[in-house]
C-alpha cells in the first residue's frame, strides 16, 4: 500500500460544483415535532428524507422491484447498486454468500447470524437497464431519495461519461464506491483507490468537477486510519462521507472438506465481513470520522453510518456519534424490507425515553465522551484523589461550622 501521508496542498483544495449547483451548507436542519411525537425526519445535503435510514448499496438495491419494495415499506431513501459502464466485465459466483452465527442454546450450531461474508462484485446487469430502473423509480417516486452507487476504472473519461448518464436519470445523489474489498483491484477500483490517498485525491478531483449532485464518497475500514482517506475526499469537494463499507476477511475452514467458505468448486476468495459483528468496528471508525469532520469542517459535510444495524438502538448509537443518516444491507437480507418499521419505533421510543423531538436533539452528543488514555488517567487520579478527600472530613478545627455540624461530625465517623 502506497503512503497514506497527505500532500499539503489539499489543505487549500476545495473544487466548485457545475453552475447552477448551489452547494448545501447544512447538513441537518431542525424539525419540529408535531403533537410531541419524535420526528424522525432529517435534511441532509439538501435531501429530505422521512426518516434516518437508508438502504445501503447492494442486493436490496440490485433492481426496480426490490428498490420500490424498499420506498414502499417506508426507507427513508435508497441507494442502488454499484453500477458501472461496462457490466460485462462483472461476473459473479454461486455460491458468494457465508454465515458465522454464535453457538445456539444447549451447544447447538444454530444460533443467530452474527457474521456475514459475500464475495459478490458490483452490479453485473447492463448500465442501460439500471438507468432504465433509476427513471422510472423518481418517476413514480419523485419526493423520495434515490441514491446512485458509482465505481469506474481509473480513466477520466468514463467516470465523466458514467456520472453524466446516471445523472441524467434525475437521481438525487451519487455515492462513490471507493471501498468494495474485493474484486477488479488490478483495475484501481474500489478499495484500491479508498486505500490510497493520492489516487482518491485525484479521482475525486474528477468526479466533484463533474458531478452536478451531491456526491457521498464511500470509505474502507481496511486501512490504519479511516479519516486519511475521509479528510481527502472532503477536501477534495464531496459533500459527505460513508463509513463503513465490509471488512476484509476470510469465514471459516469447513473441518470436513478442508475447504474455506463460502466454497465455489472447491476453491474461495477473501471477501467482506458485516452484520452485528462489525457494529463495534463500525462504531469507531464513525466515531473517528465524526470527530474529524467537527473538528476541520463547518460547510454541512454530512457522514452516513453503516455497520451492523439490526435494531434501532443500534442506529441511535451511530446518530449519538454524529452521523446524519443510518445504511442497512445486510440487515435487510436477513430481516427483509419491513425491518424499517421496527427501526423507526425502536428509535422513536429511544427517543421518547429521553425526551427528545428531533434527531438533532441528540445527533453528536456522545462525540464530547471520547478521549485519550492519557487522559482518562487523569481524570481518574483527579476523582480519586477527590473521593478520598471528601472521605477525610474536616482538615483542621477552623472548619467546623454552627449549620452543618451534624453532616462534619459524620463525615469523620469510620462506621
Amino acid at each position: 500500500m502506497e503512503s497514506l501521508s497527505l500532500k499539503s496542498s489539499l489543505c487549500e483544495l476545495a473544487r466548485p460544483r457545475l453552475a447552477g449547483f448551489r452547494r448545501r451548507r447544512a447538513a441537518v436542519m431542525r424539525v419540529t415535532a408535531k403533537g410531541g411525537e419524535p420526528d424522525l425526519s432529517v435534511r441532509v445535503n439538501g435531501l429530505e428524507m422521512p426518516n434516518p435510514f437508508v438502504i445501503g448499496s447492494g442486493p436490496p438495491g440490485t433492481n426496480y422491484t426490490v428498490m420500490k419494495r424498499a420506498f414502499d415499506e417506508g426507507w427513508g431513501a435508497v441507494i442502488a447498486k454499484t453500477v458501472s459502464l461496462d457490466a460485462s466485465k462483472v461476473i459473479n459466483v454461486t455460491p458468494r454468500y457465508a454465515r458465522l452465527r454464535a453457538a445456539g442454546s444447549n451447544g447447538s450450531s444454530k444460533g443467530p447470524i452474527i457474521g456475514w461474508q459475500n464475495i459478490e462484485l458490483i452490479s453485473d446487469r447492463p448500465l442501460e437497464t439500471m438507468l432504465g430502473d433509476f427513471k422510472r423509480l423518481k418517476e413514480e417516486y419523485p419526493d423520495r431519495i434515490l441514491i446512485a452507487s458509482i465505481m469506474e476504472e481509473y480513466d477520466r473519461a468514463a467516470w465523466e461519461e458514467l456520472i453524466e448518464r446516471v445523472e441524467e436519470t434525475g437521481v438525487d445523489a451519487l455515492e462513490i464506491n471507493f471501498s468494495c474489498p474485493h474484486g477488479m483491484p488490478e483495475r484501481k477500483m474500489g478499495a484500491a483507490v479508498g486505500q490510497d490517498c493520492d489516487l482518491l485525491h485525484e479521482i475525486c478531483g474528477w468526479i466533484n468537477e463533474k458531478a452536478t449532485k451531491p456526491v457521498w464518497a464511500k470509505m474502507t475500514p481496511n486501512i490504519t486510519d479511516i479519516t486519511q482517506p475521509a479528510r481527502v475526499a472532503l477536501k477534495s469537494g464531496s459533500e459527505g462521507v460513508a463509513a463503513i463499507n465490509t471488512i476484509m476477511s476470510v469465514m471459516g475452514i469447513d473441518l470436513n472438506t478442508l475447504r474455506p467458505e463460502p466454497c465455489v468448486e472447491g476453491y474461495s476468495t477473501p471477501g467482506g465481513y458485516s452484520a452485528r459483528a462489525v457494529h463495534p468496528i463500525a462504531l469507531a471508525k464513525v466515531m473517528q470520522i465524526a470527530r474529524m469532520i467537527k473538528e476541520e469542517f463547518n460547510e454541512g459535510q454530512s457522514l452516513s453510518a453503516i455497520g451492523g444495524v439490526e435494531t434501532g438502538a443500534d442506529a441511535a448509537e451511530f446518530l449519538l456519534l454524529g452521523a446524519n443518516t443510518v445504511q442497512v444491507c445486510t440487515g435487510v437480507m436477513m430481516h427483509g424490507y419491513p425491518l424499517v418499521k421496527k427501526l423507526c419505533e425502536e428509535l422513536k421510543d429511544f427517543m421518547r425515553k429521553h425526551d427528545f423531538s428531533t434527531i438533532e436533539d441528540f445527533r453528536g452528543v456522545s462525540l464530547q465522551y471520547f478521549t485519550t488514555h492519557t487522559d482518562l488517567v487523569r481524570r481518574q487520579k483527579e476523582a480519586i484523589e477527590q473521593r478520598k478527600a471528601s472521605r477525610k472530613g474536616l482538615q483542621s478545627d477552623k472548619d467546623w461550622t454552627g449549620d452543618g455540624f451534624v453532616k462534619e461530625s459524620e463525615s469523620m465517623v469510620s462506621n
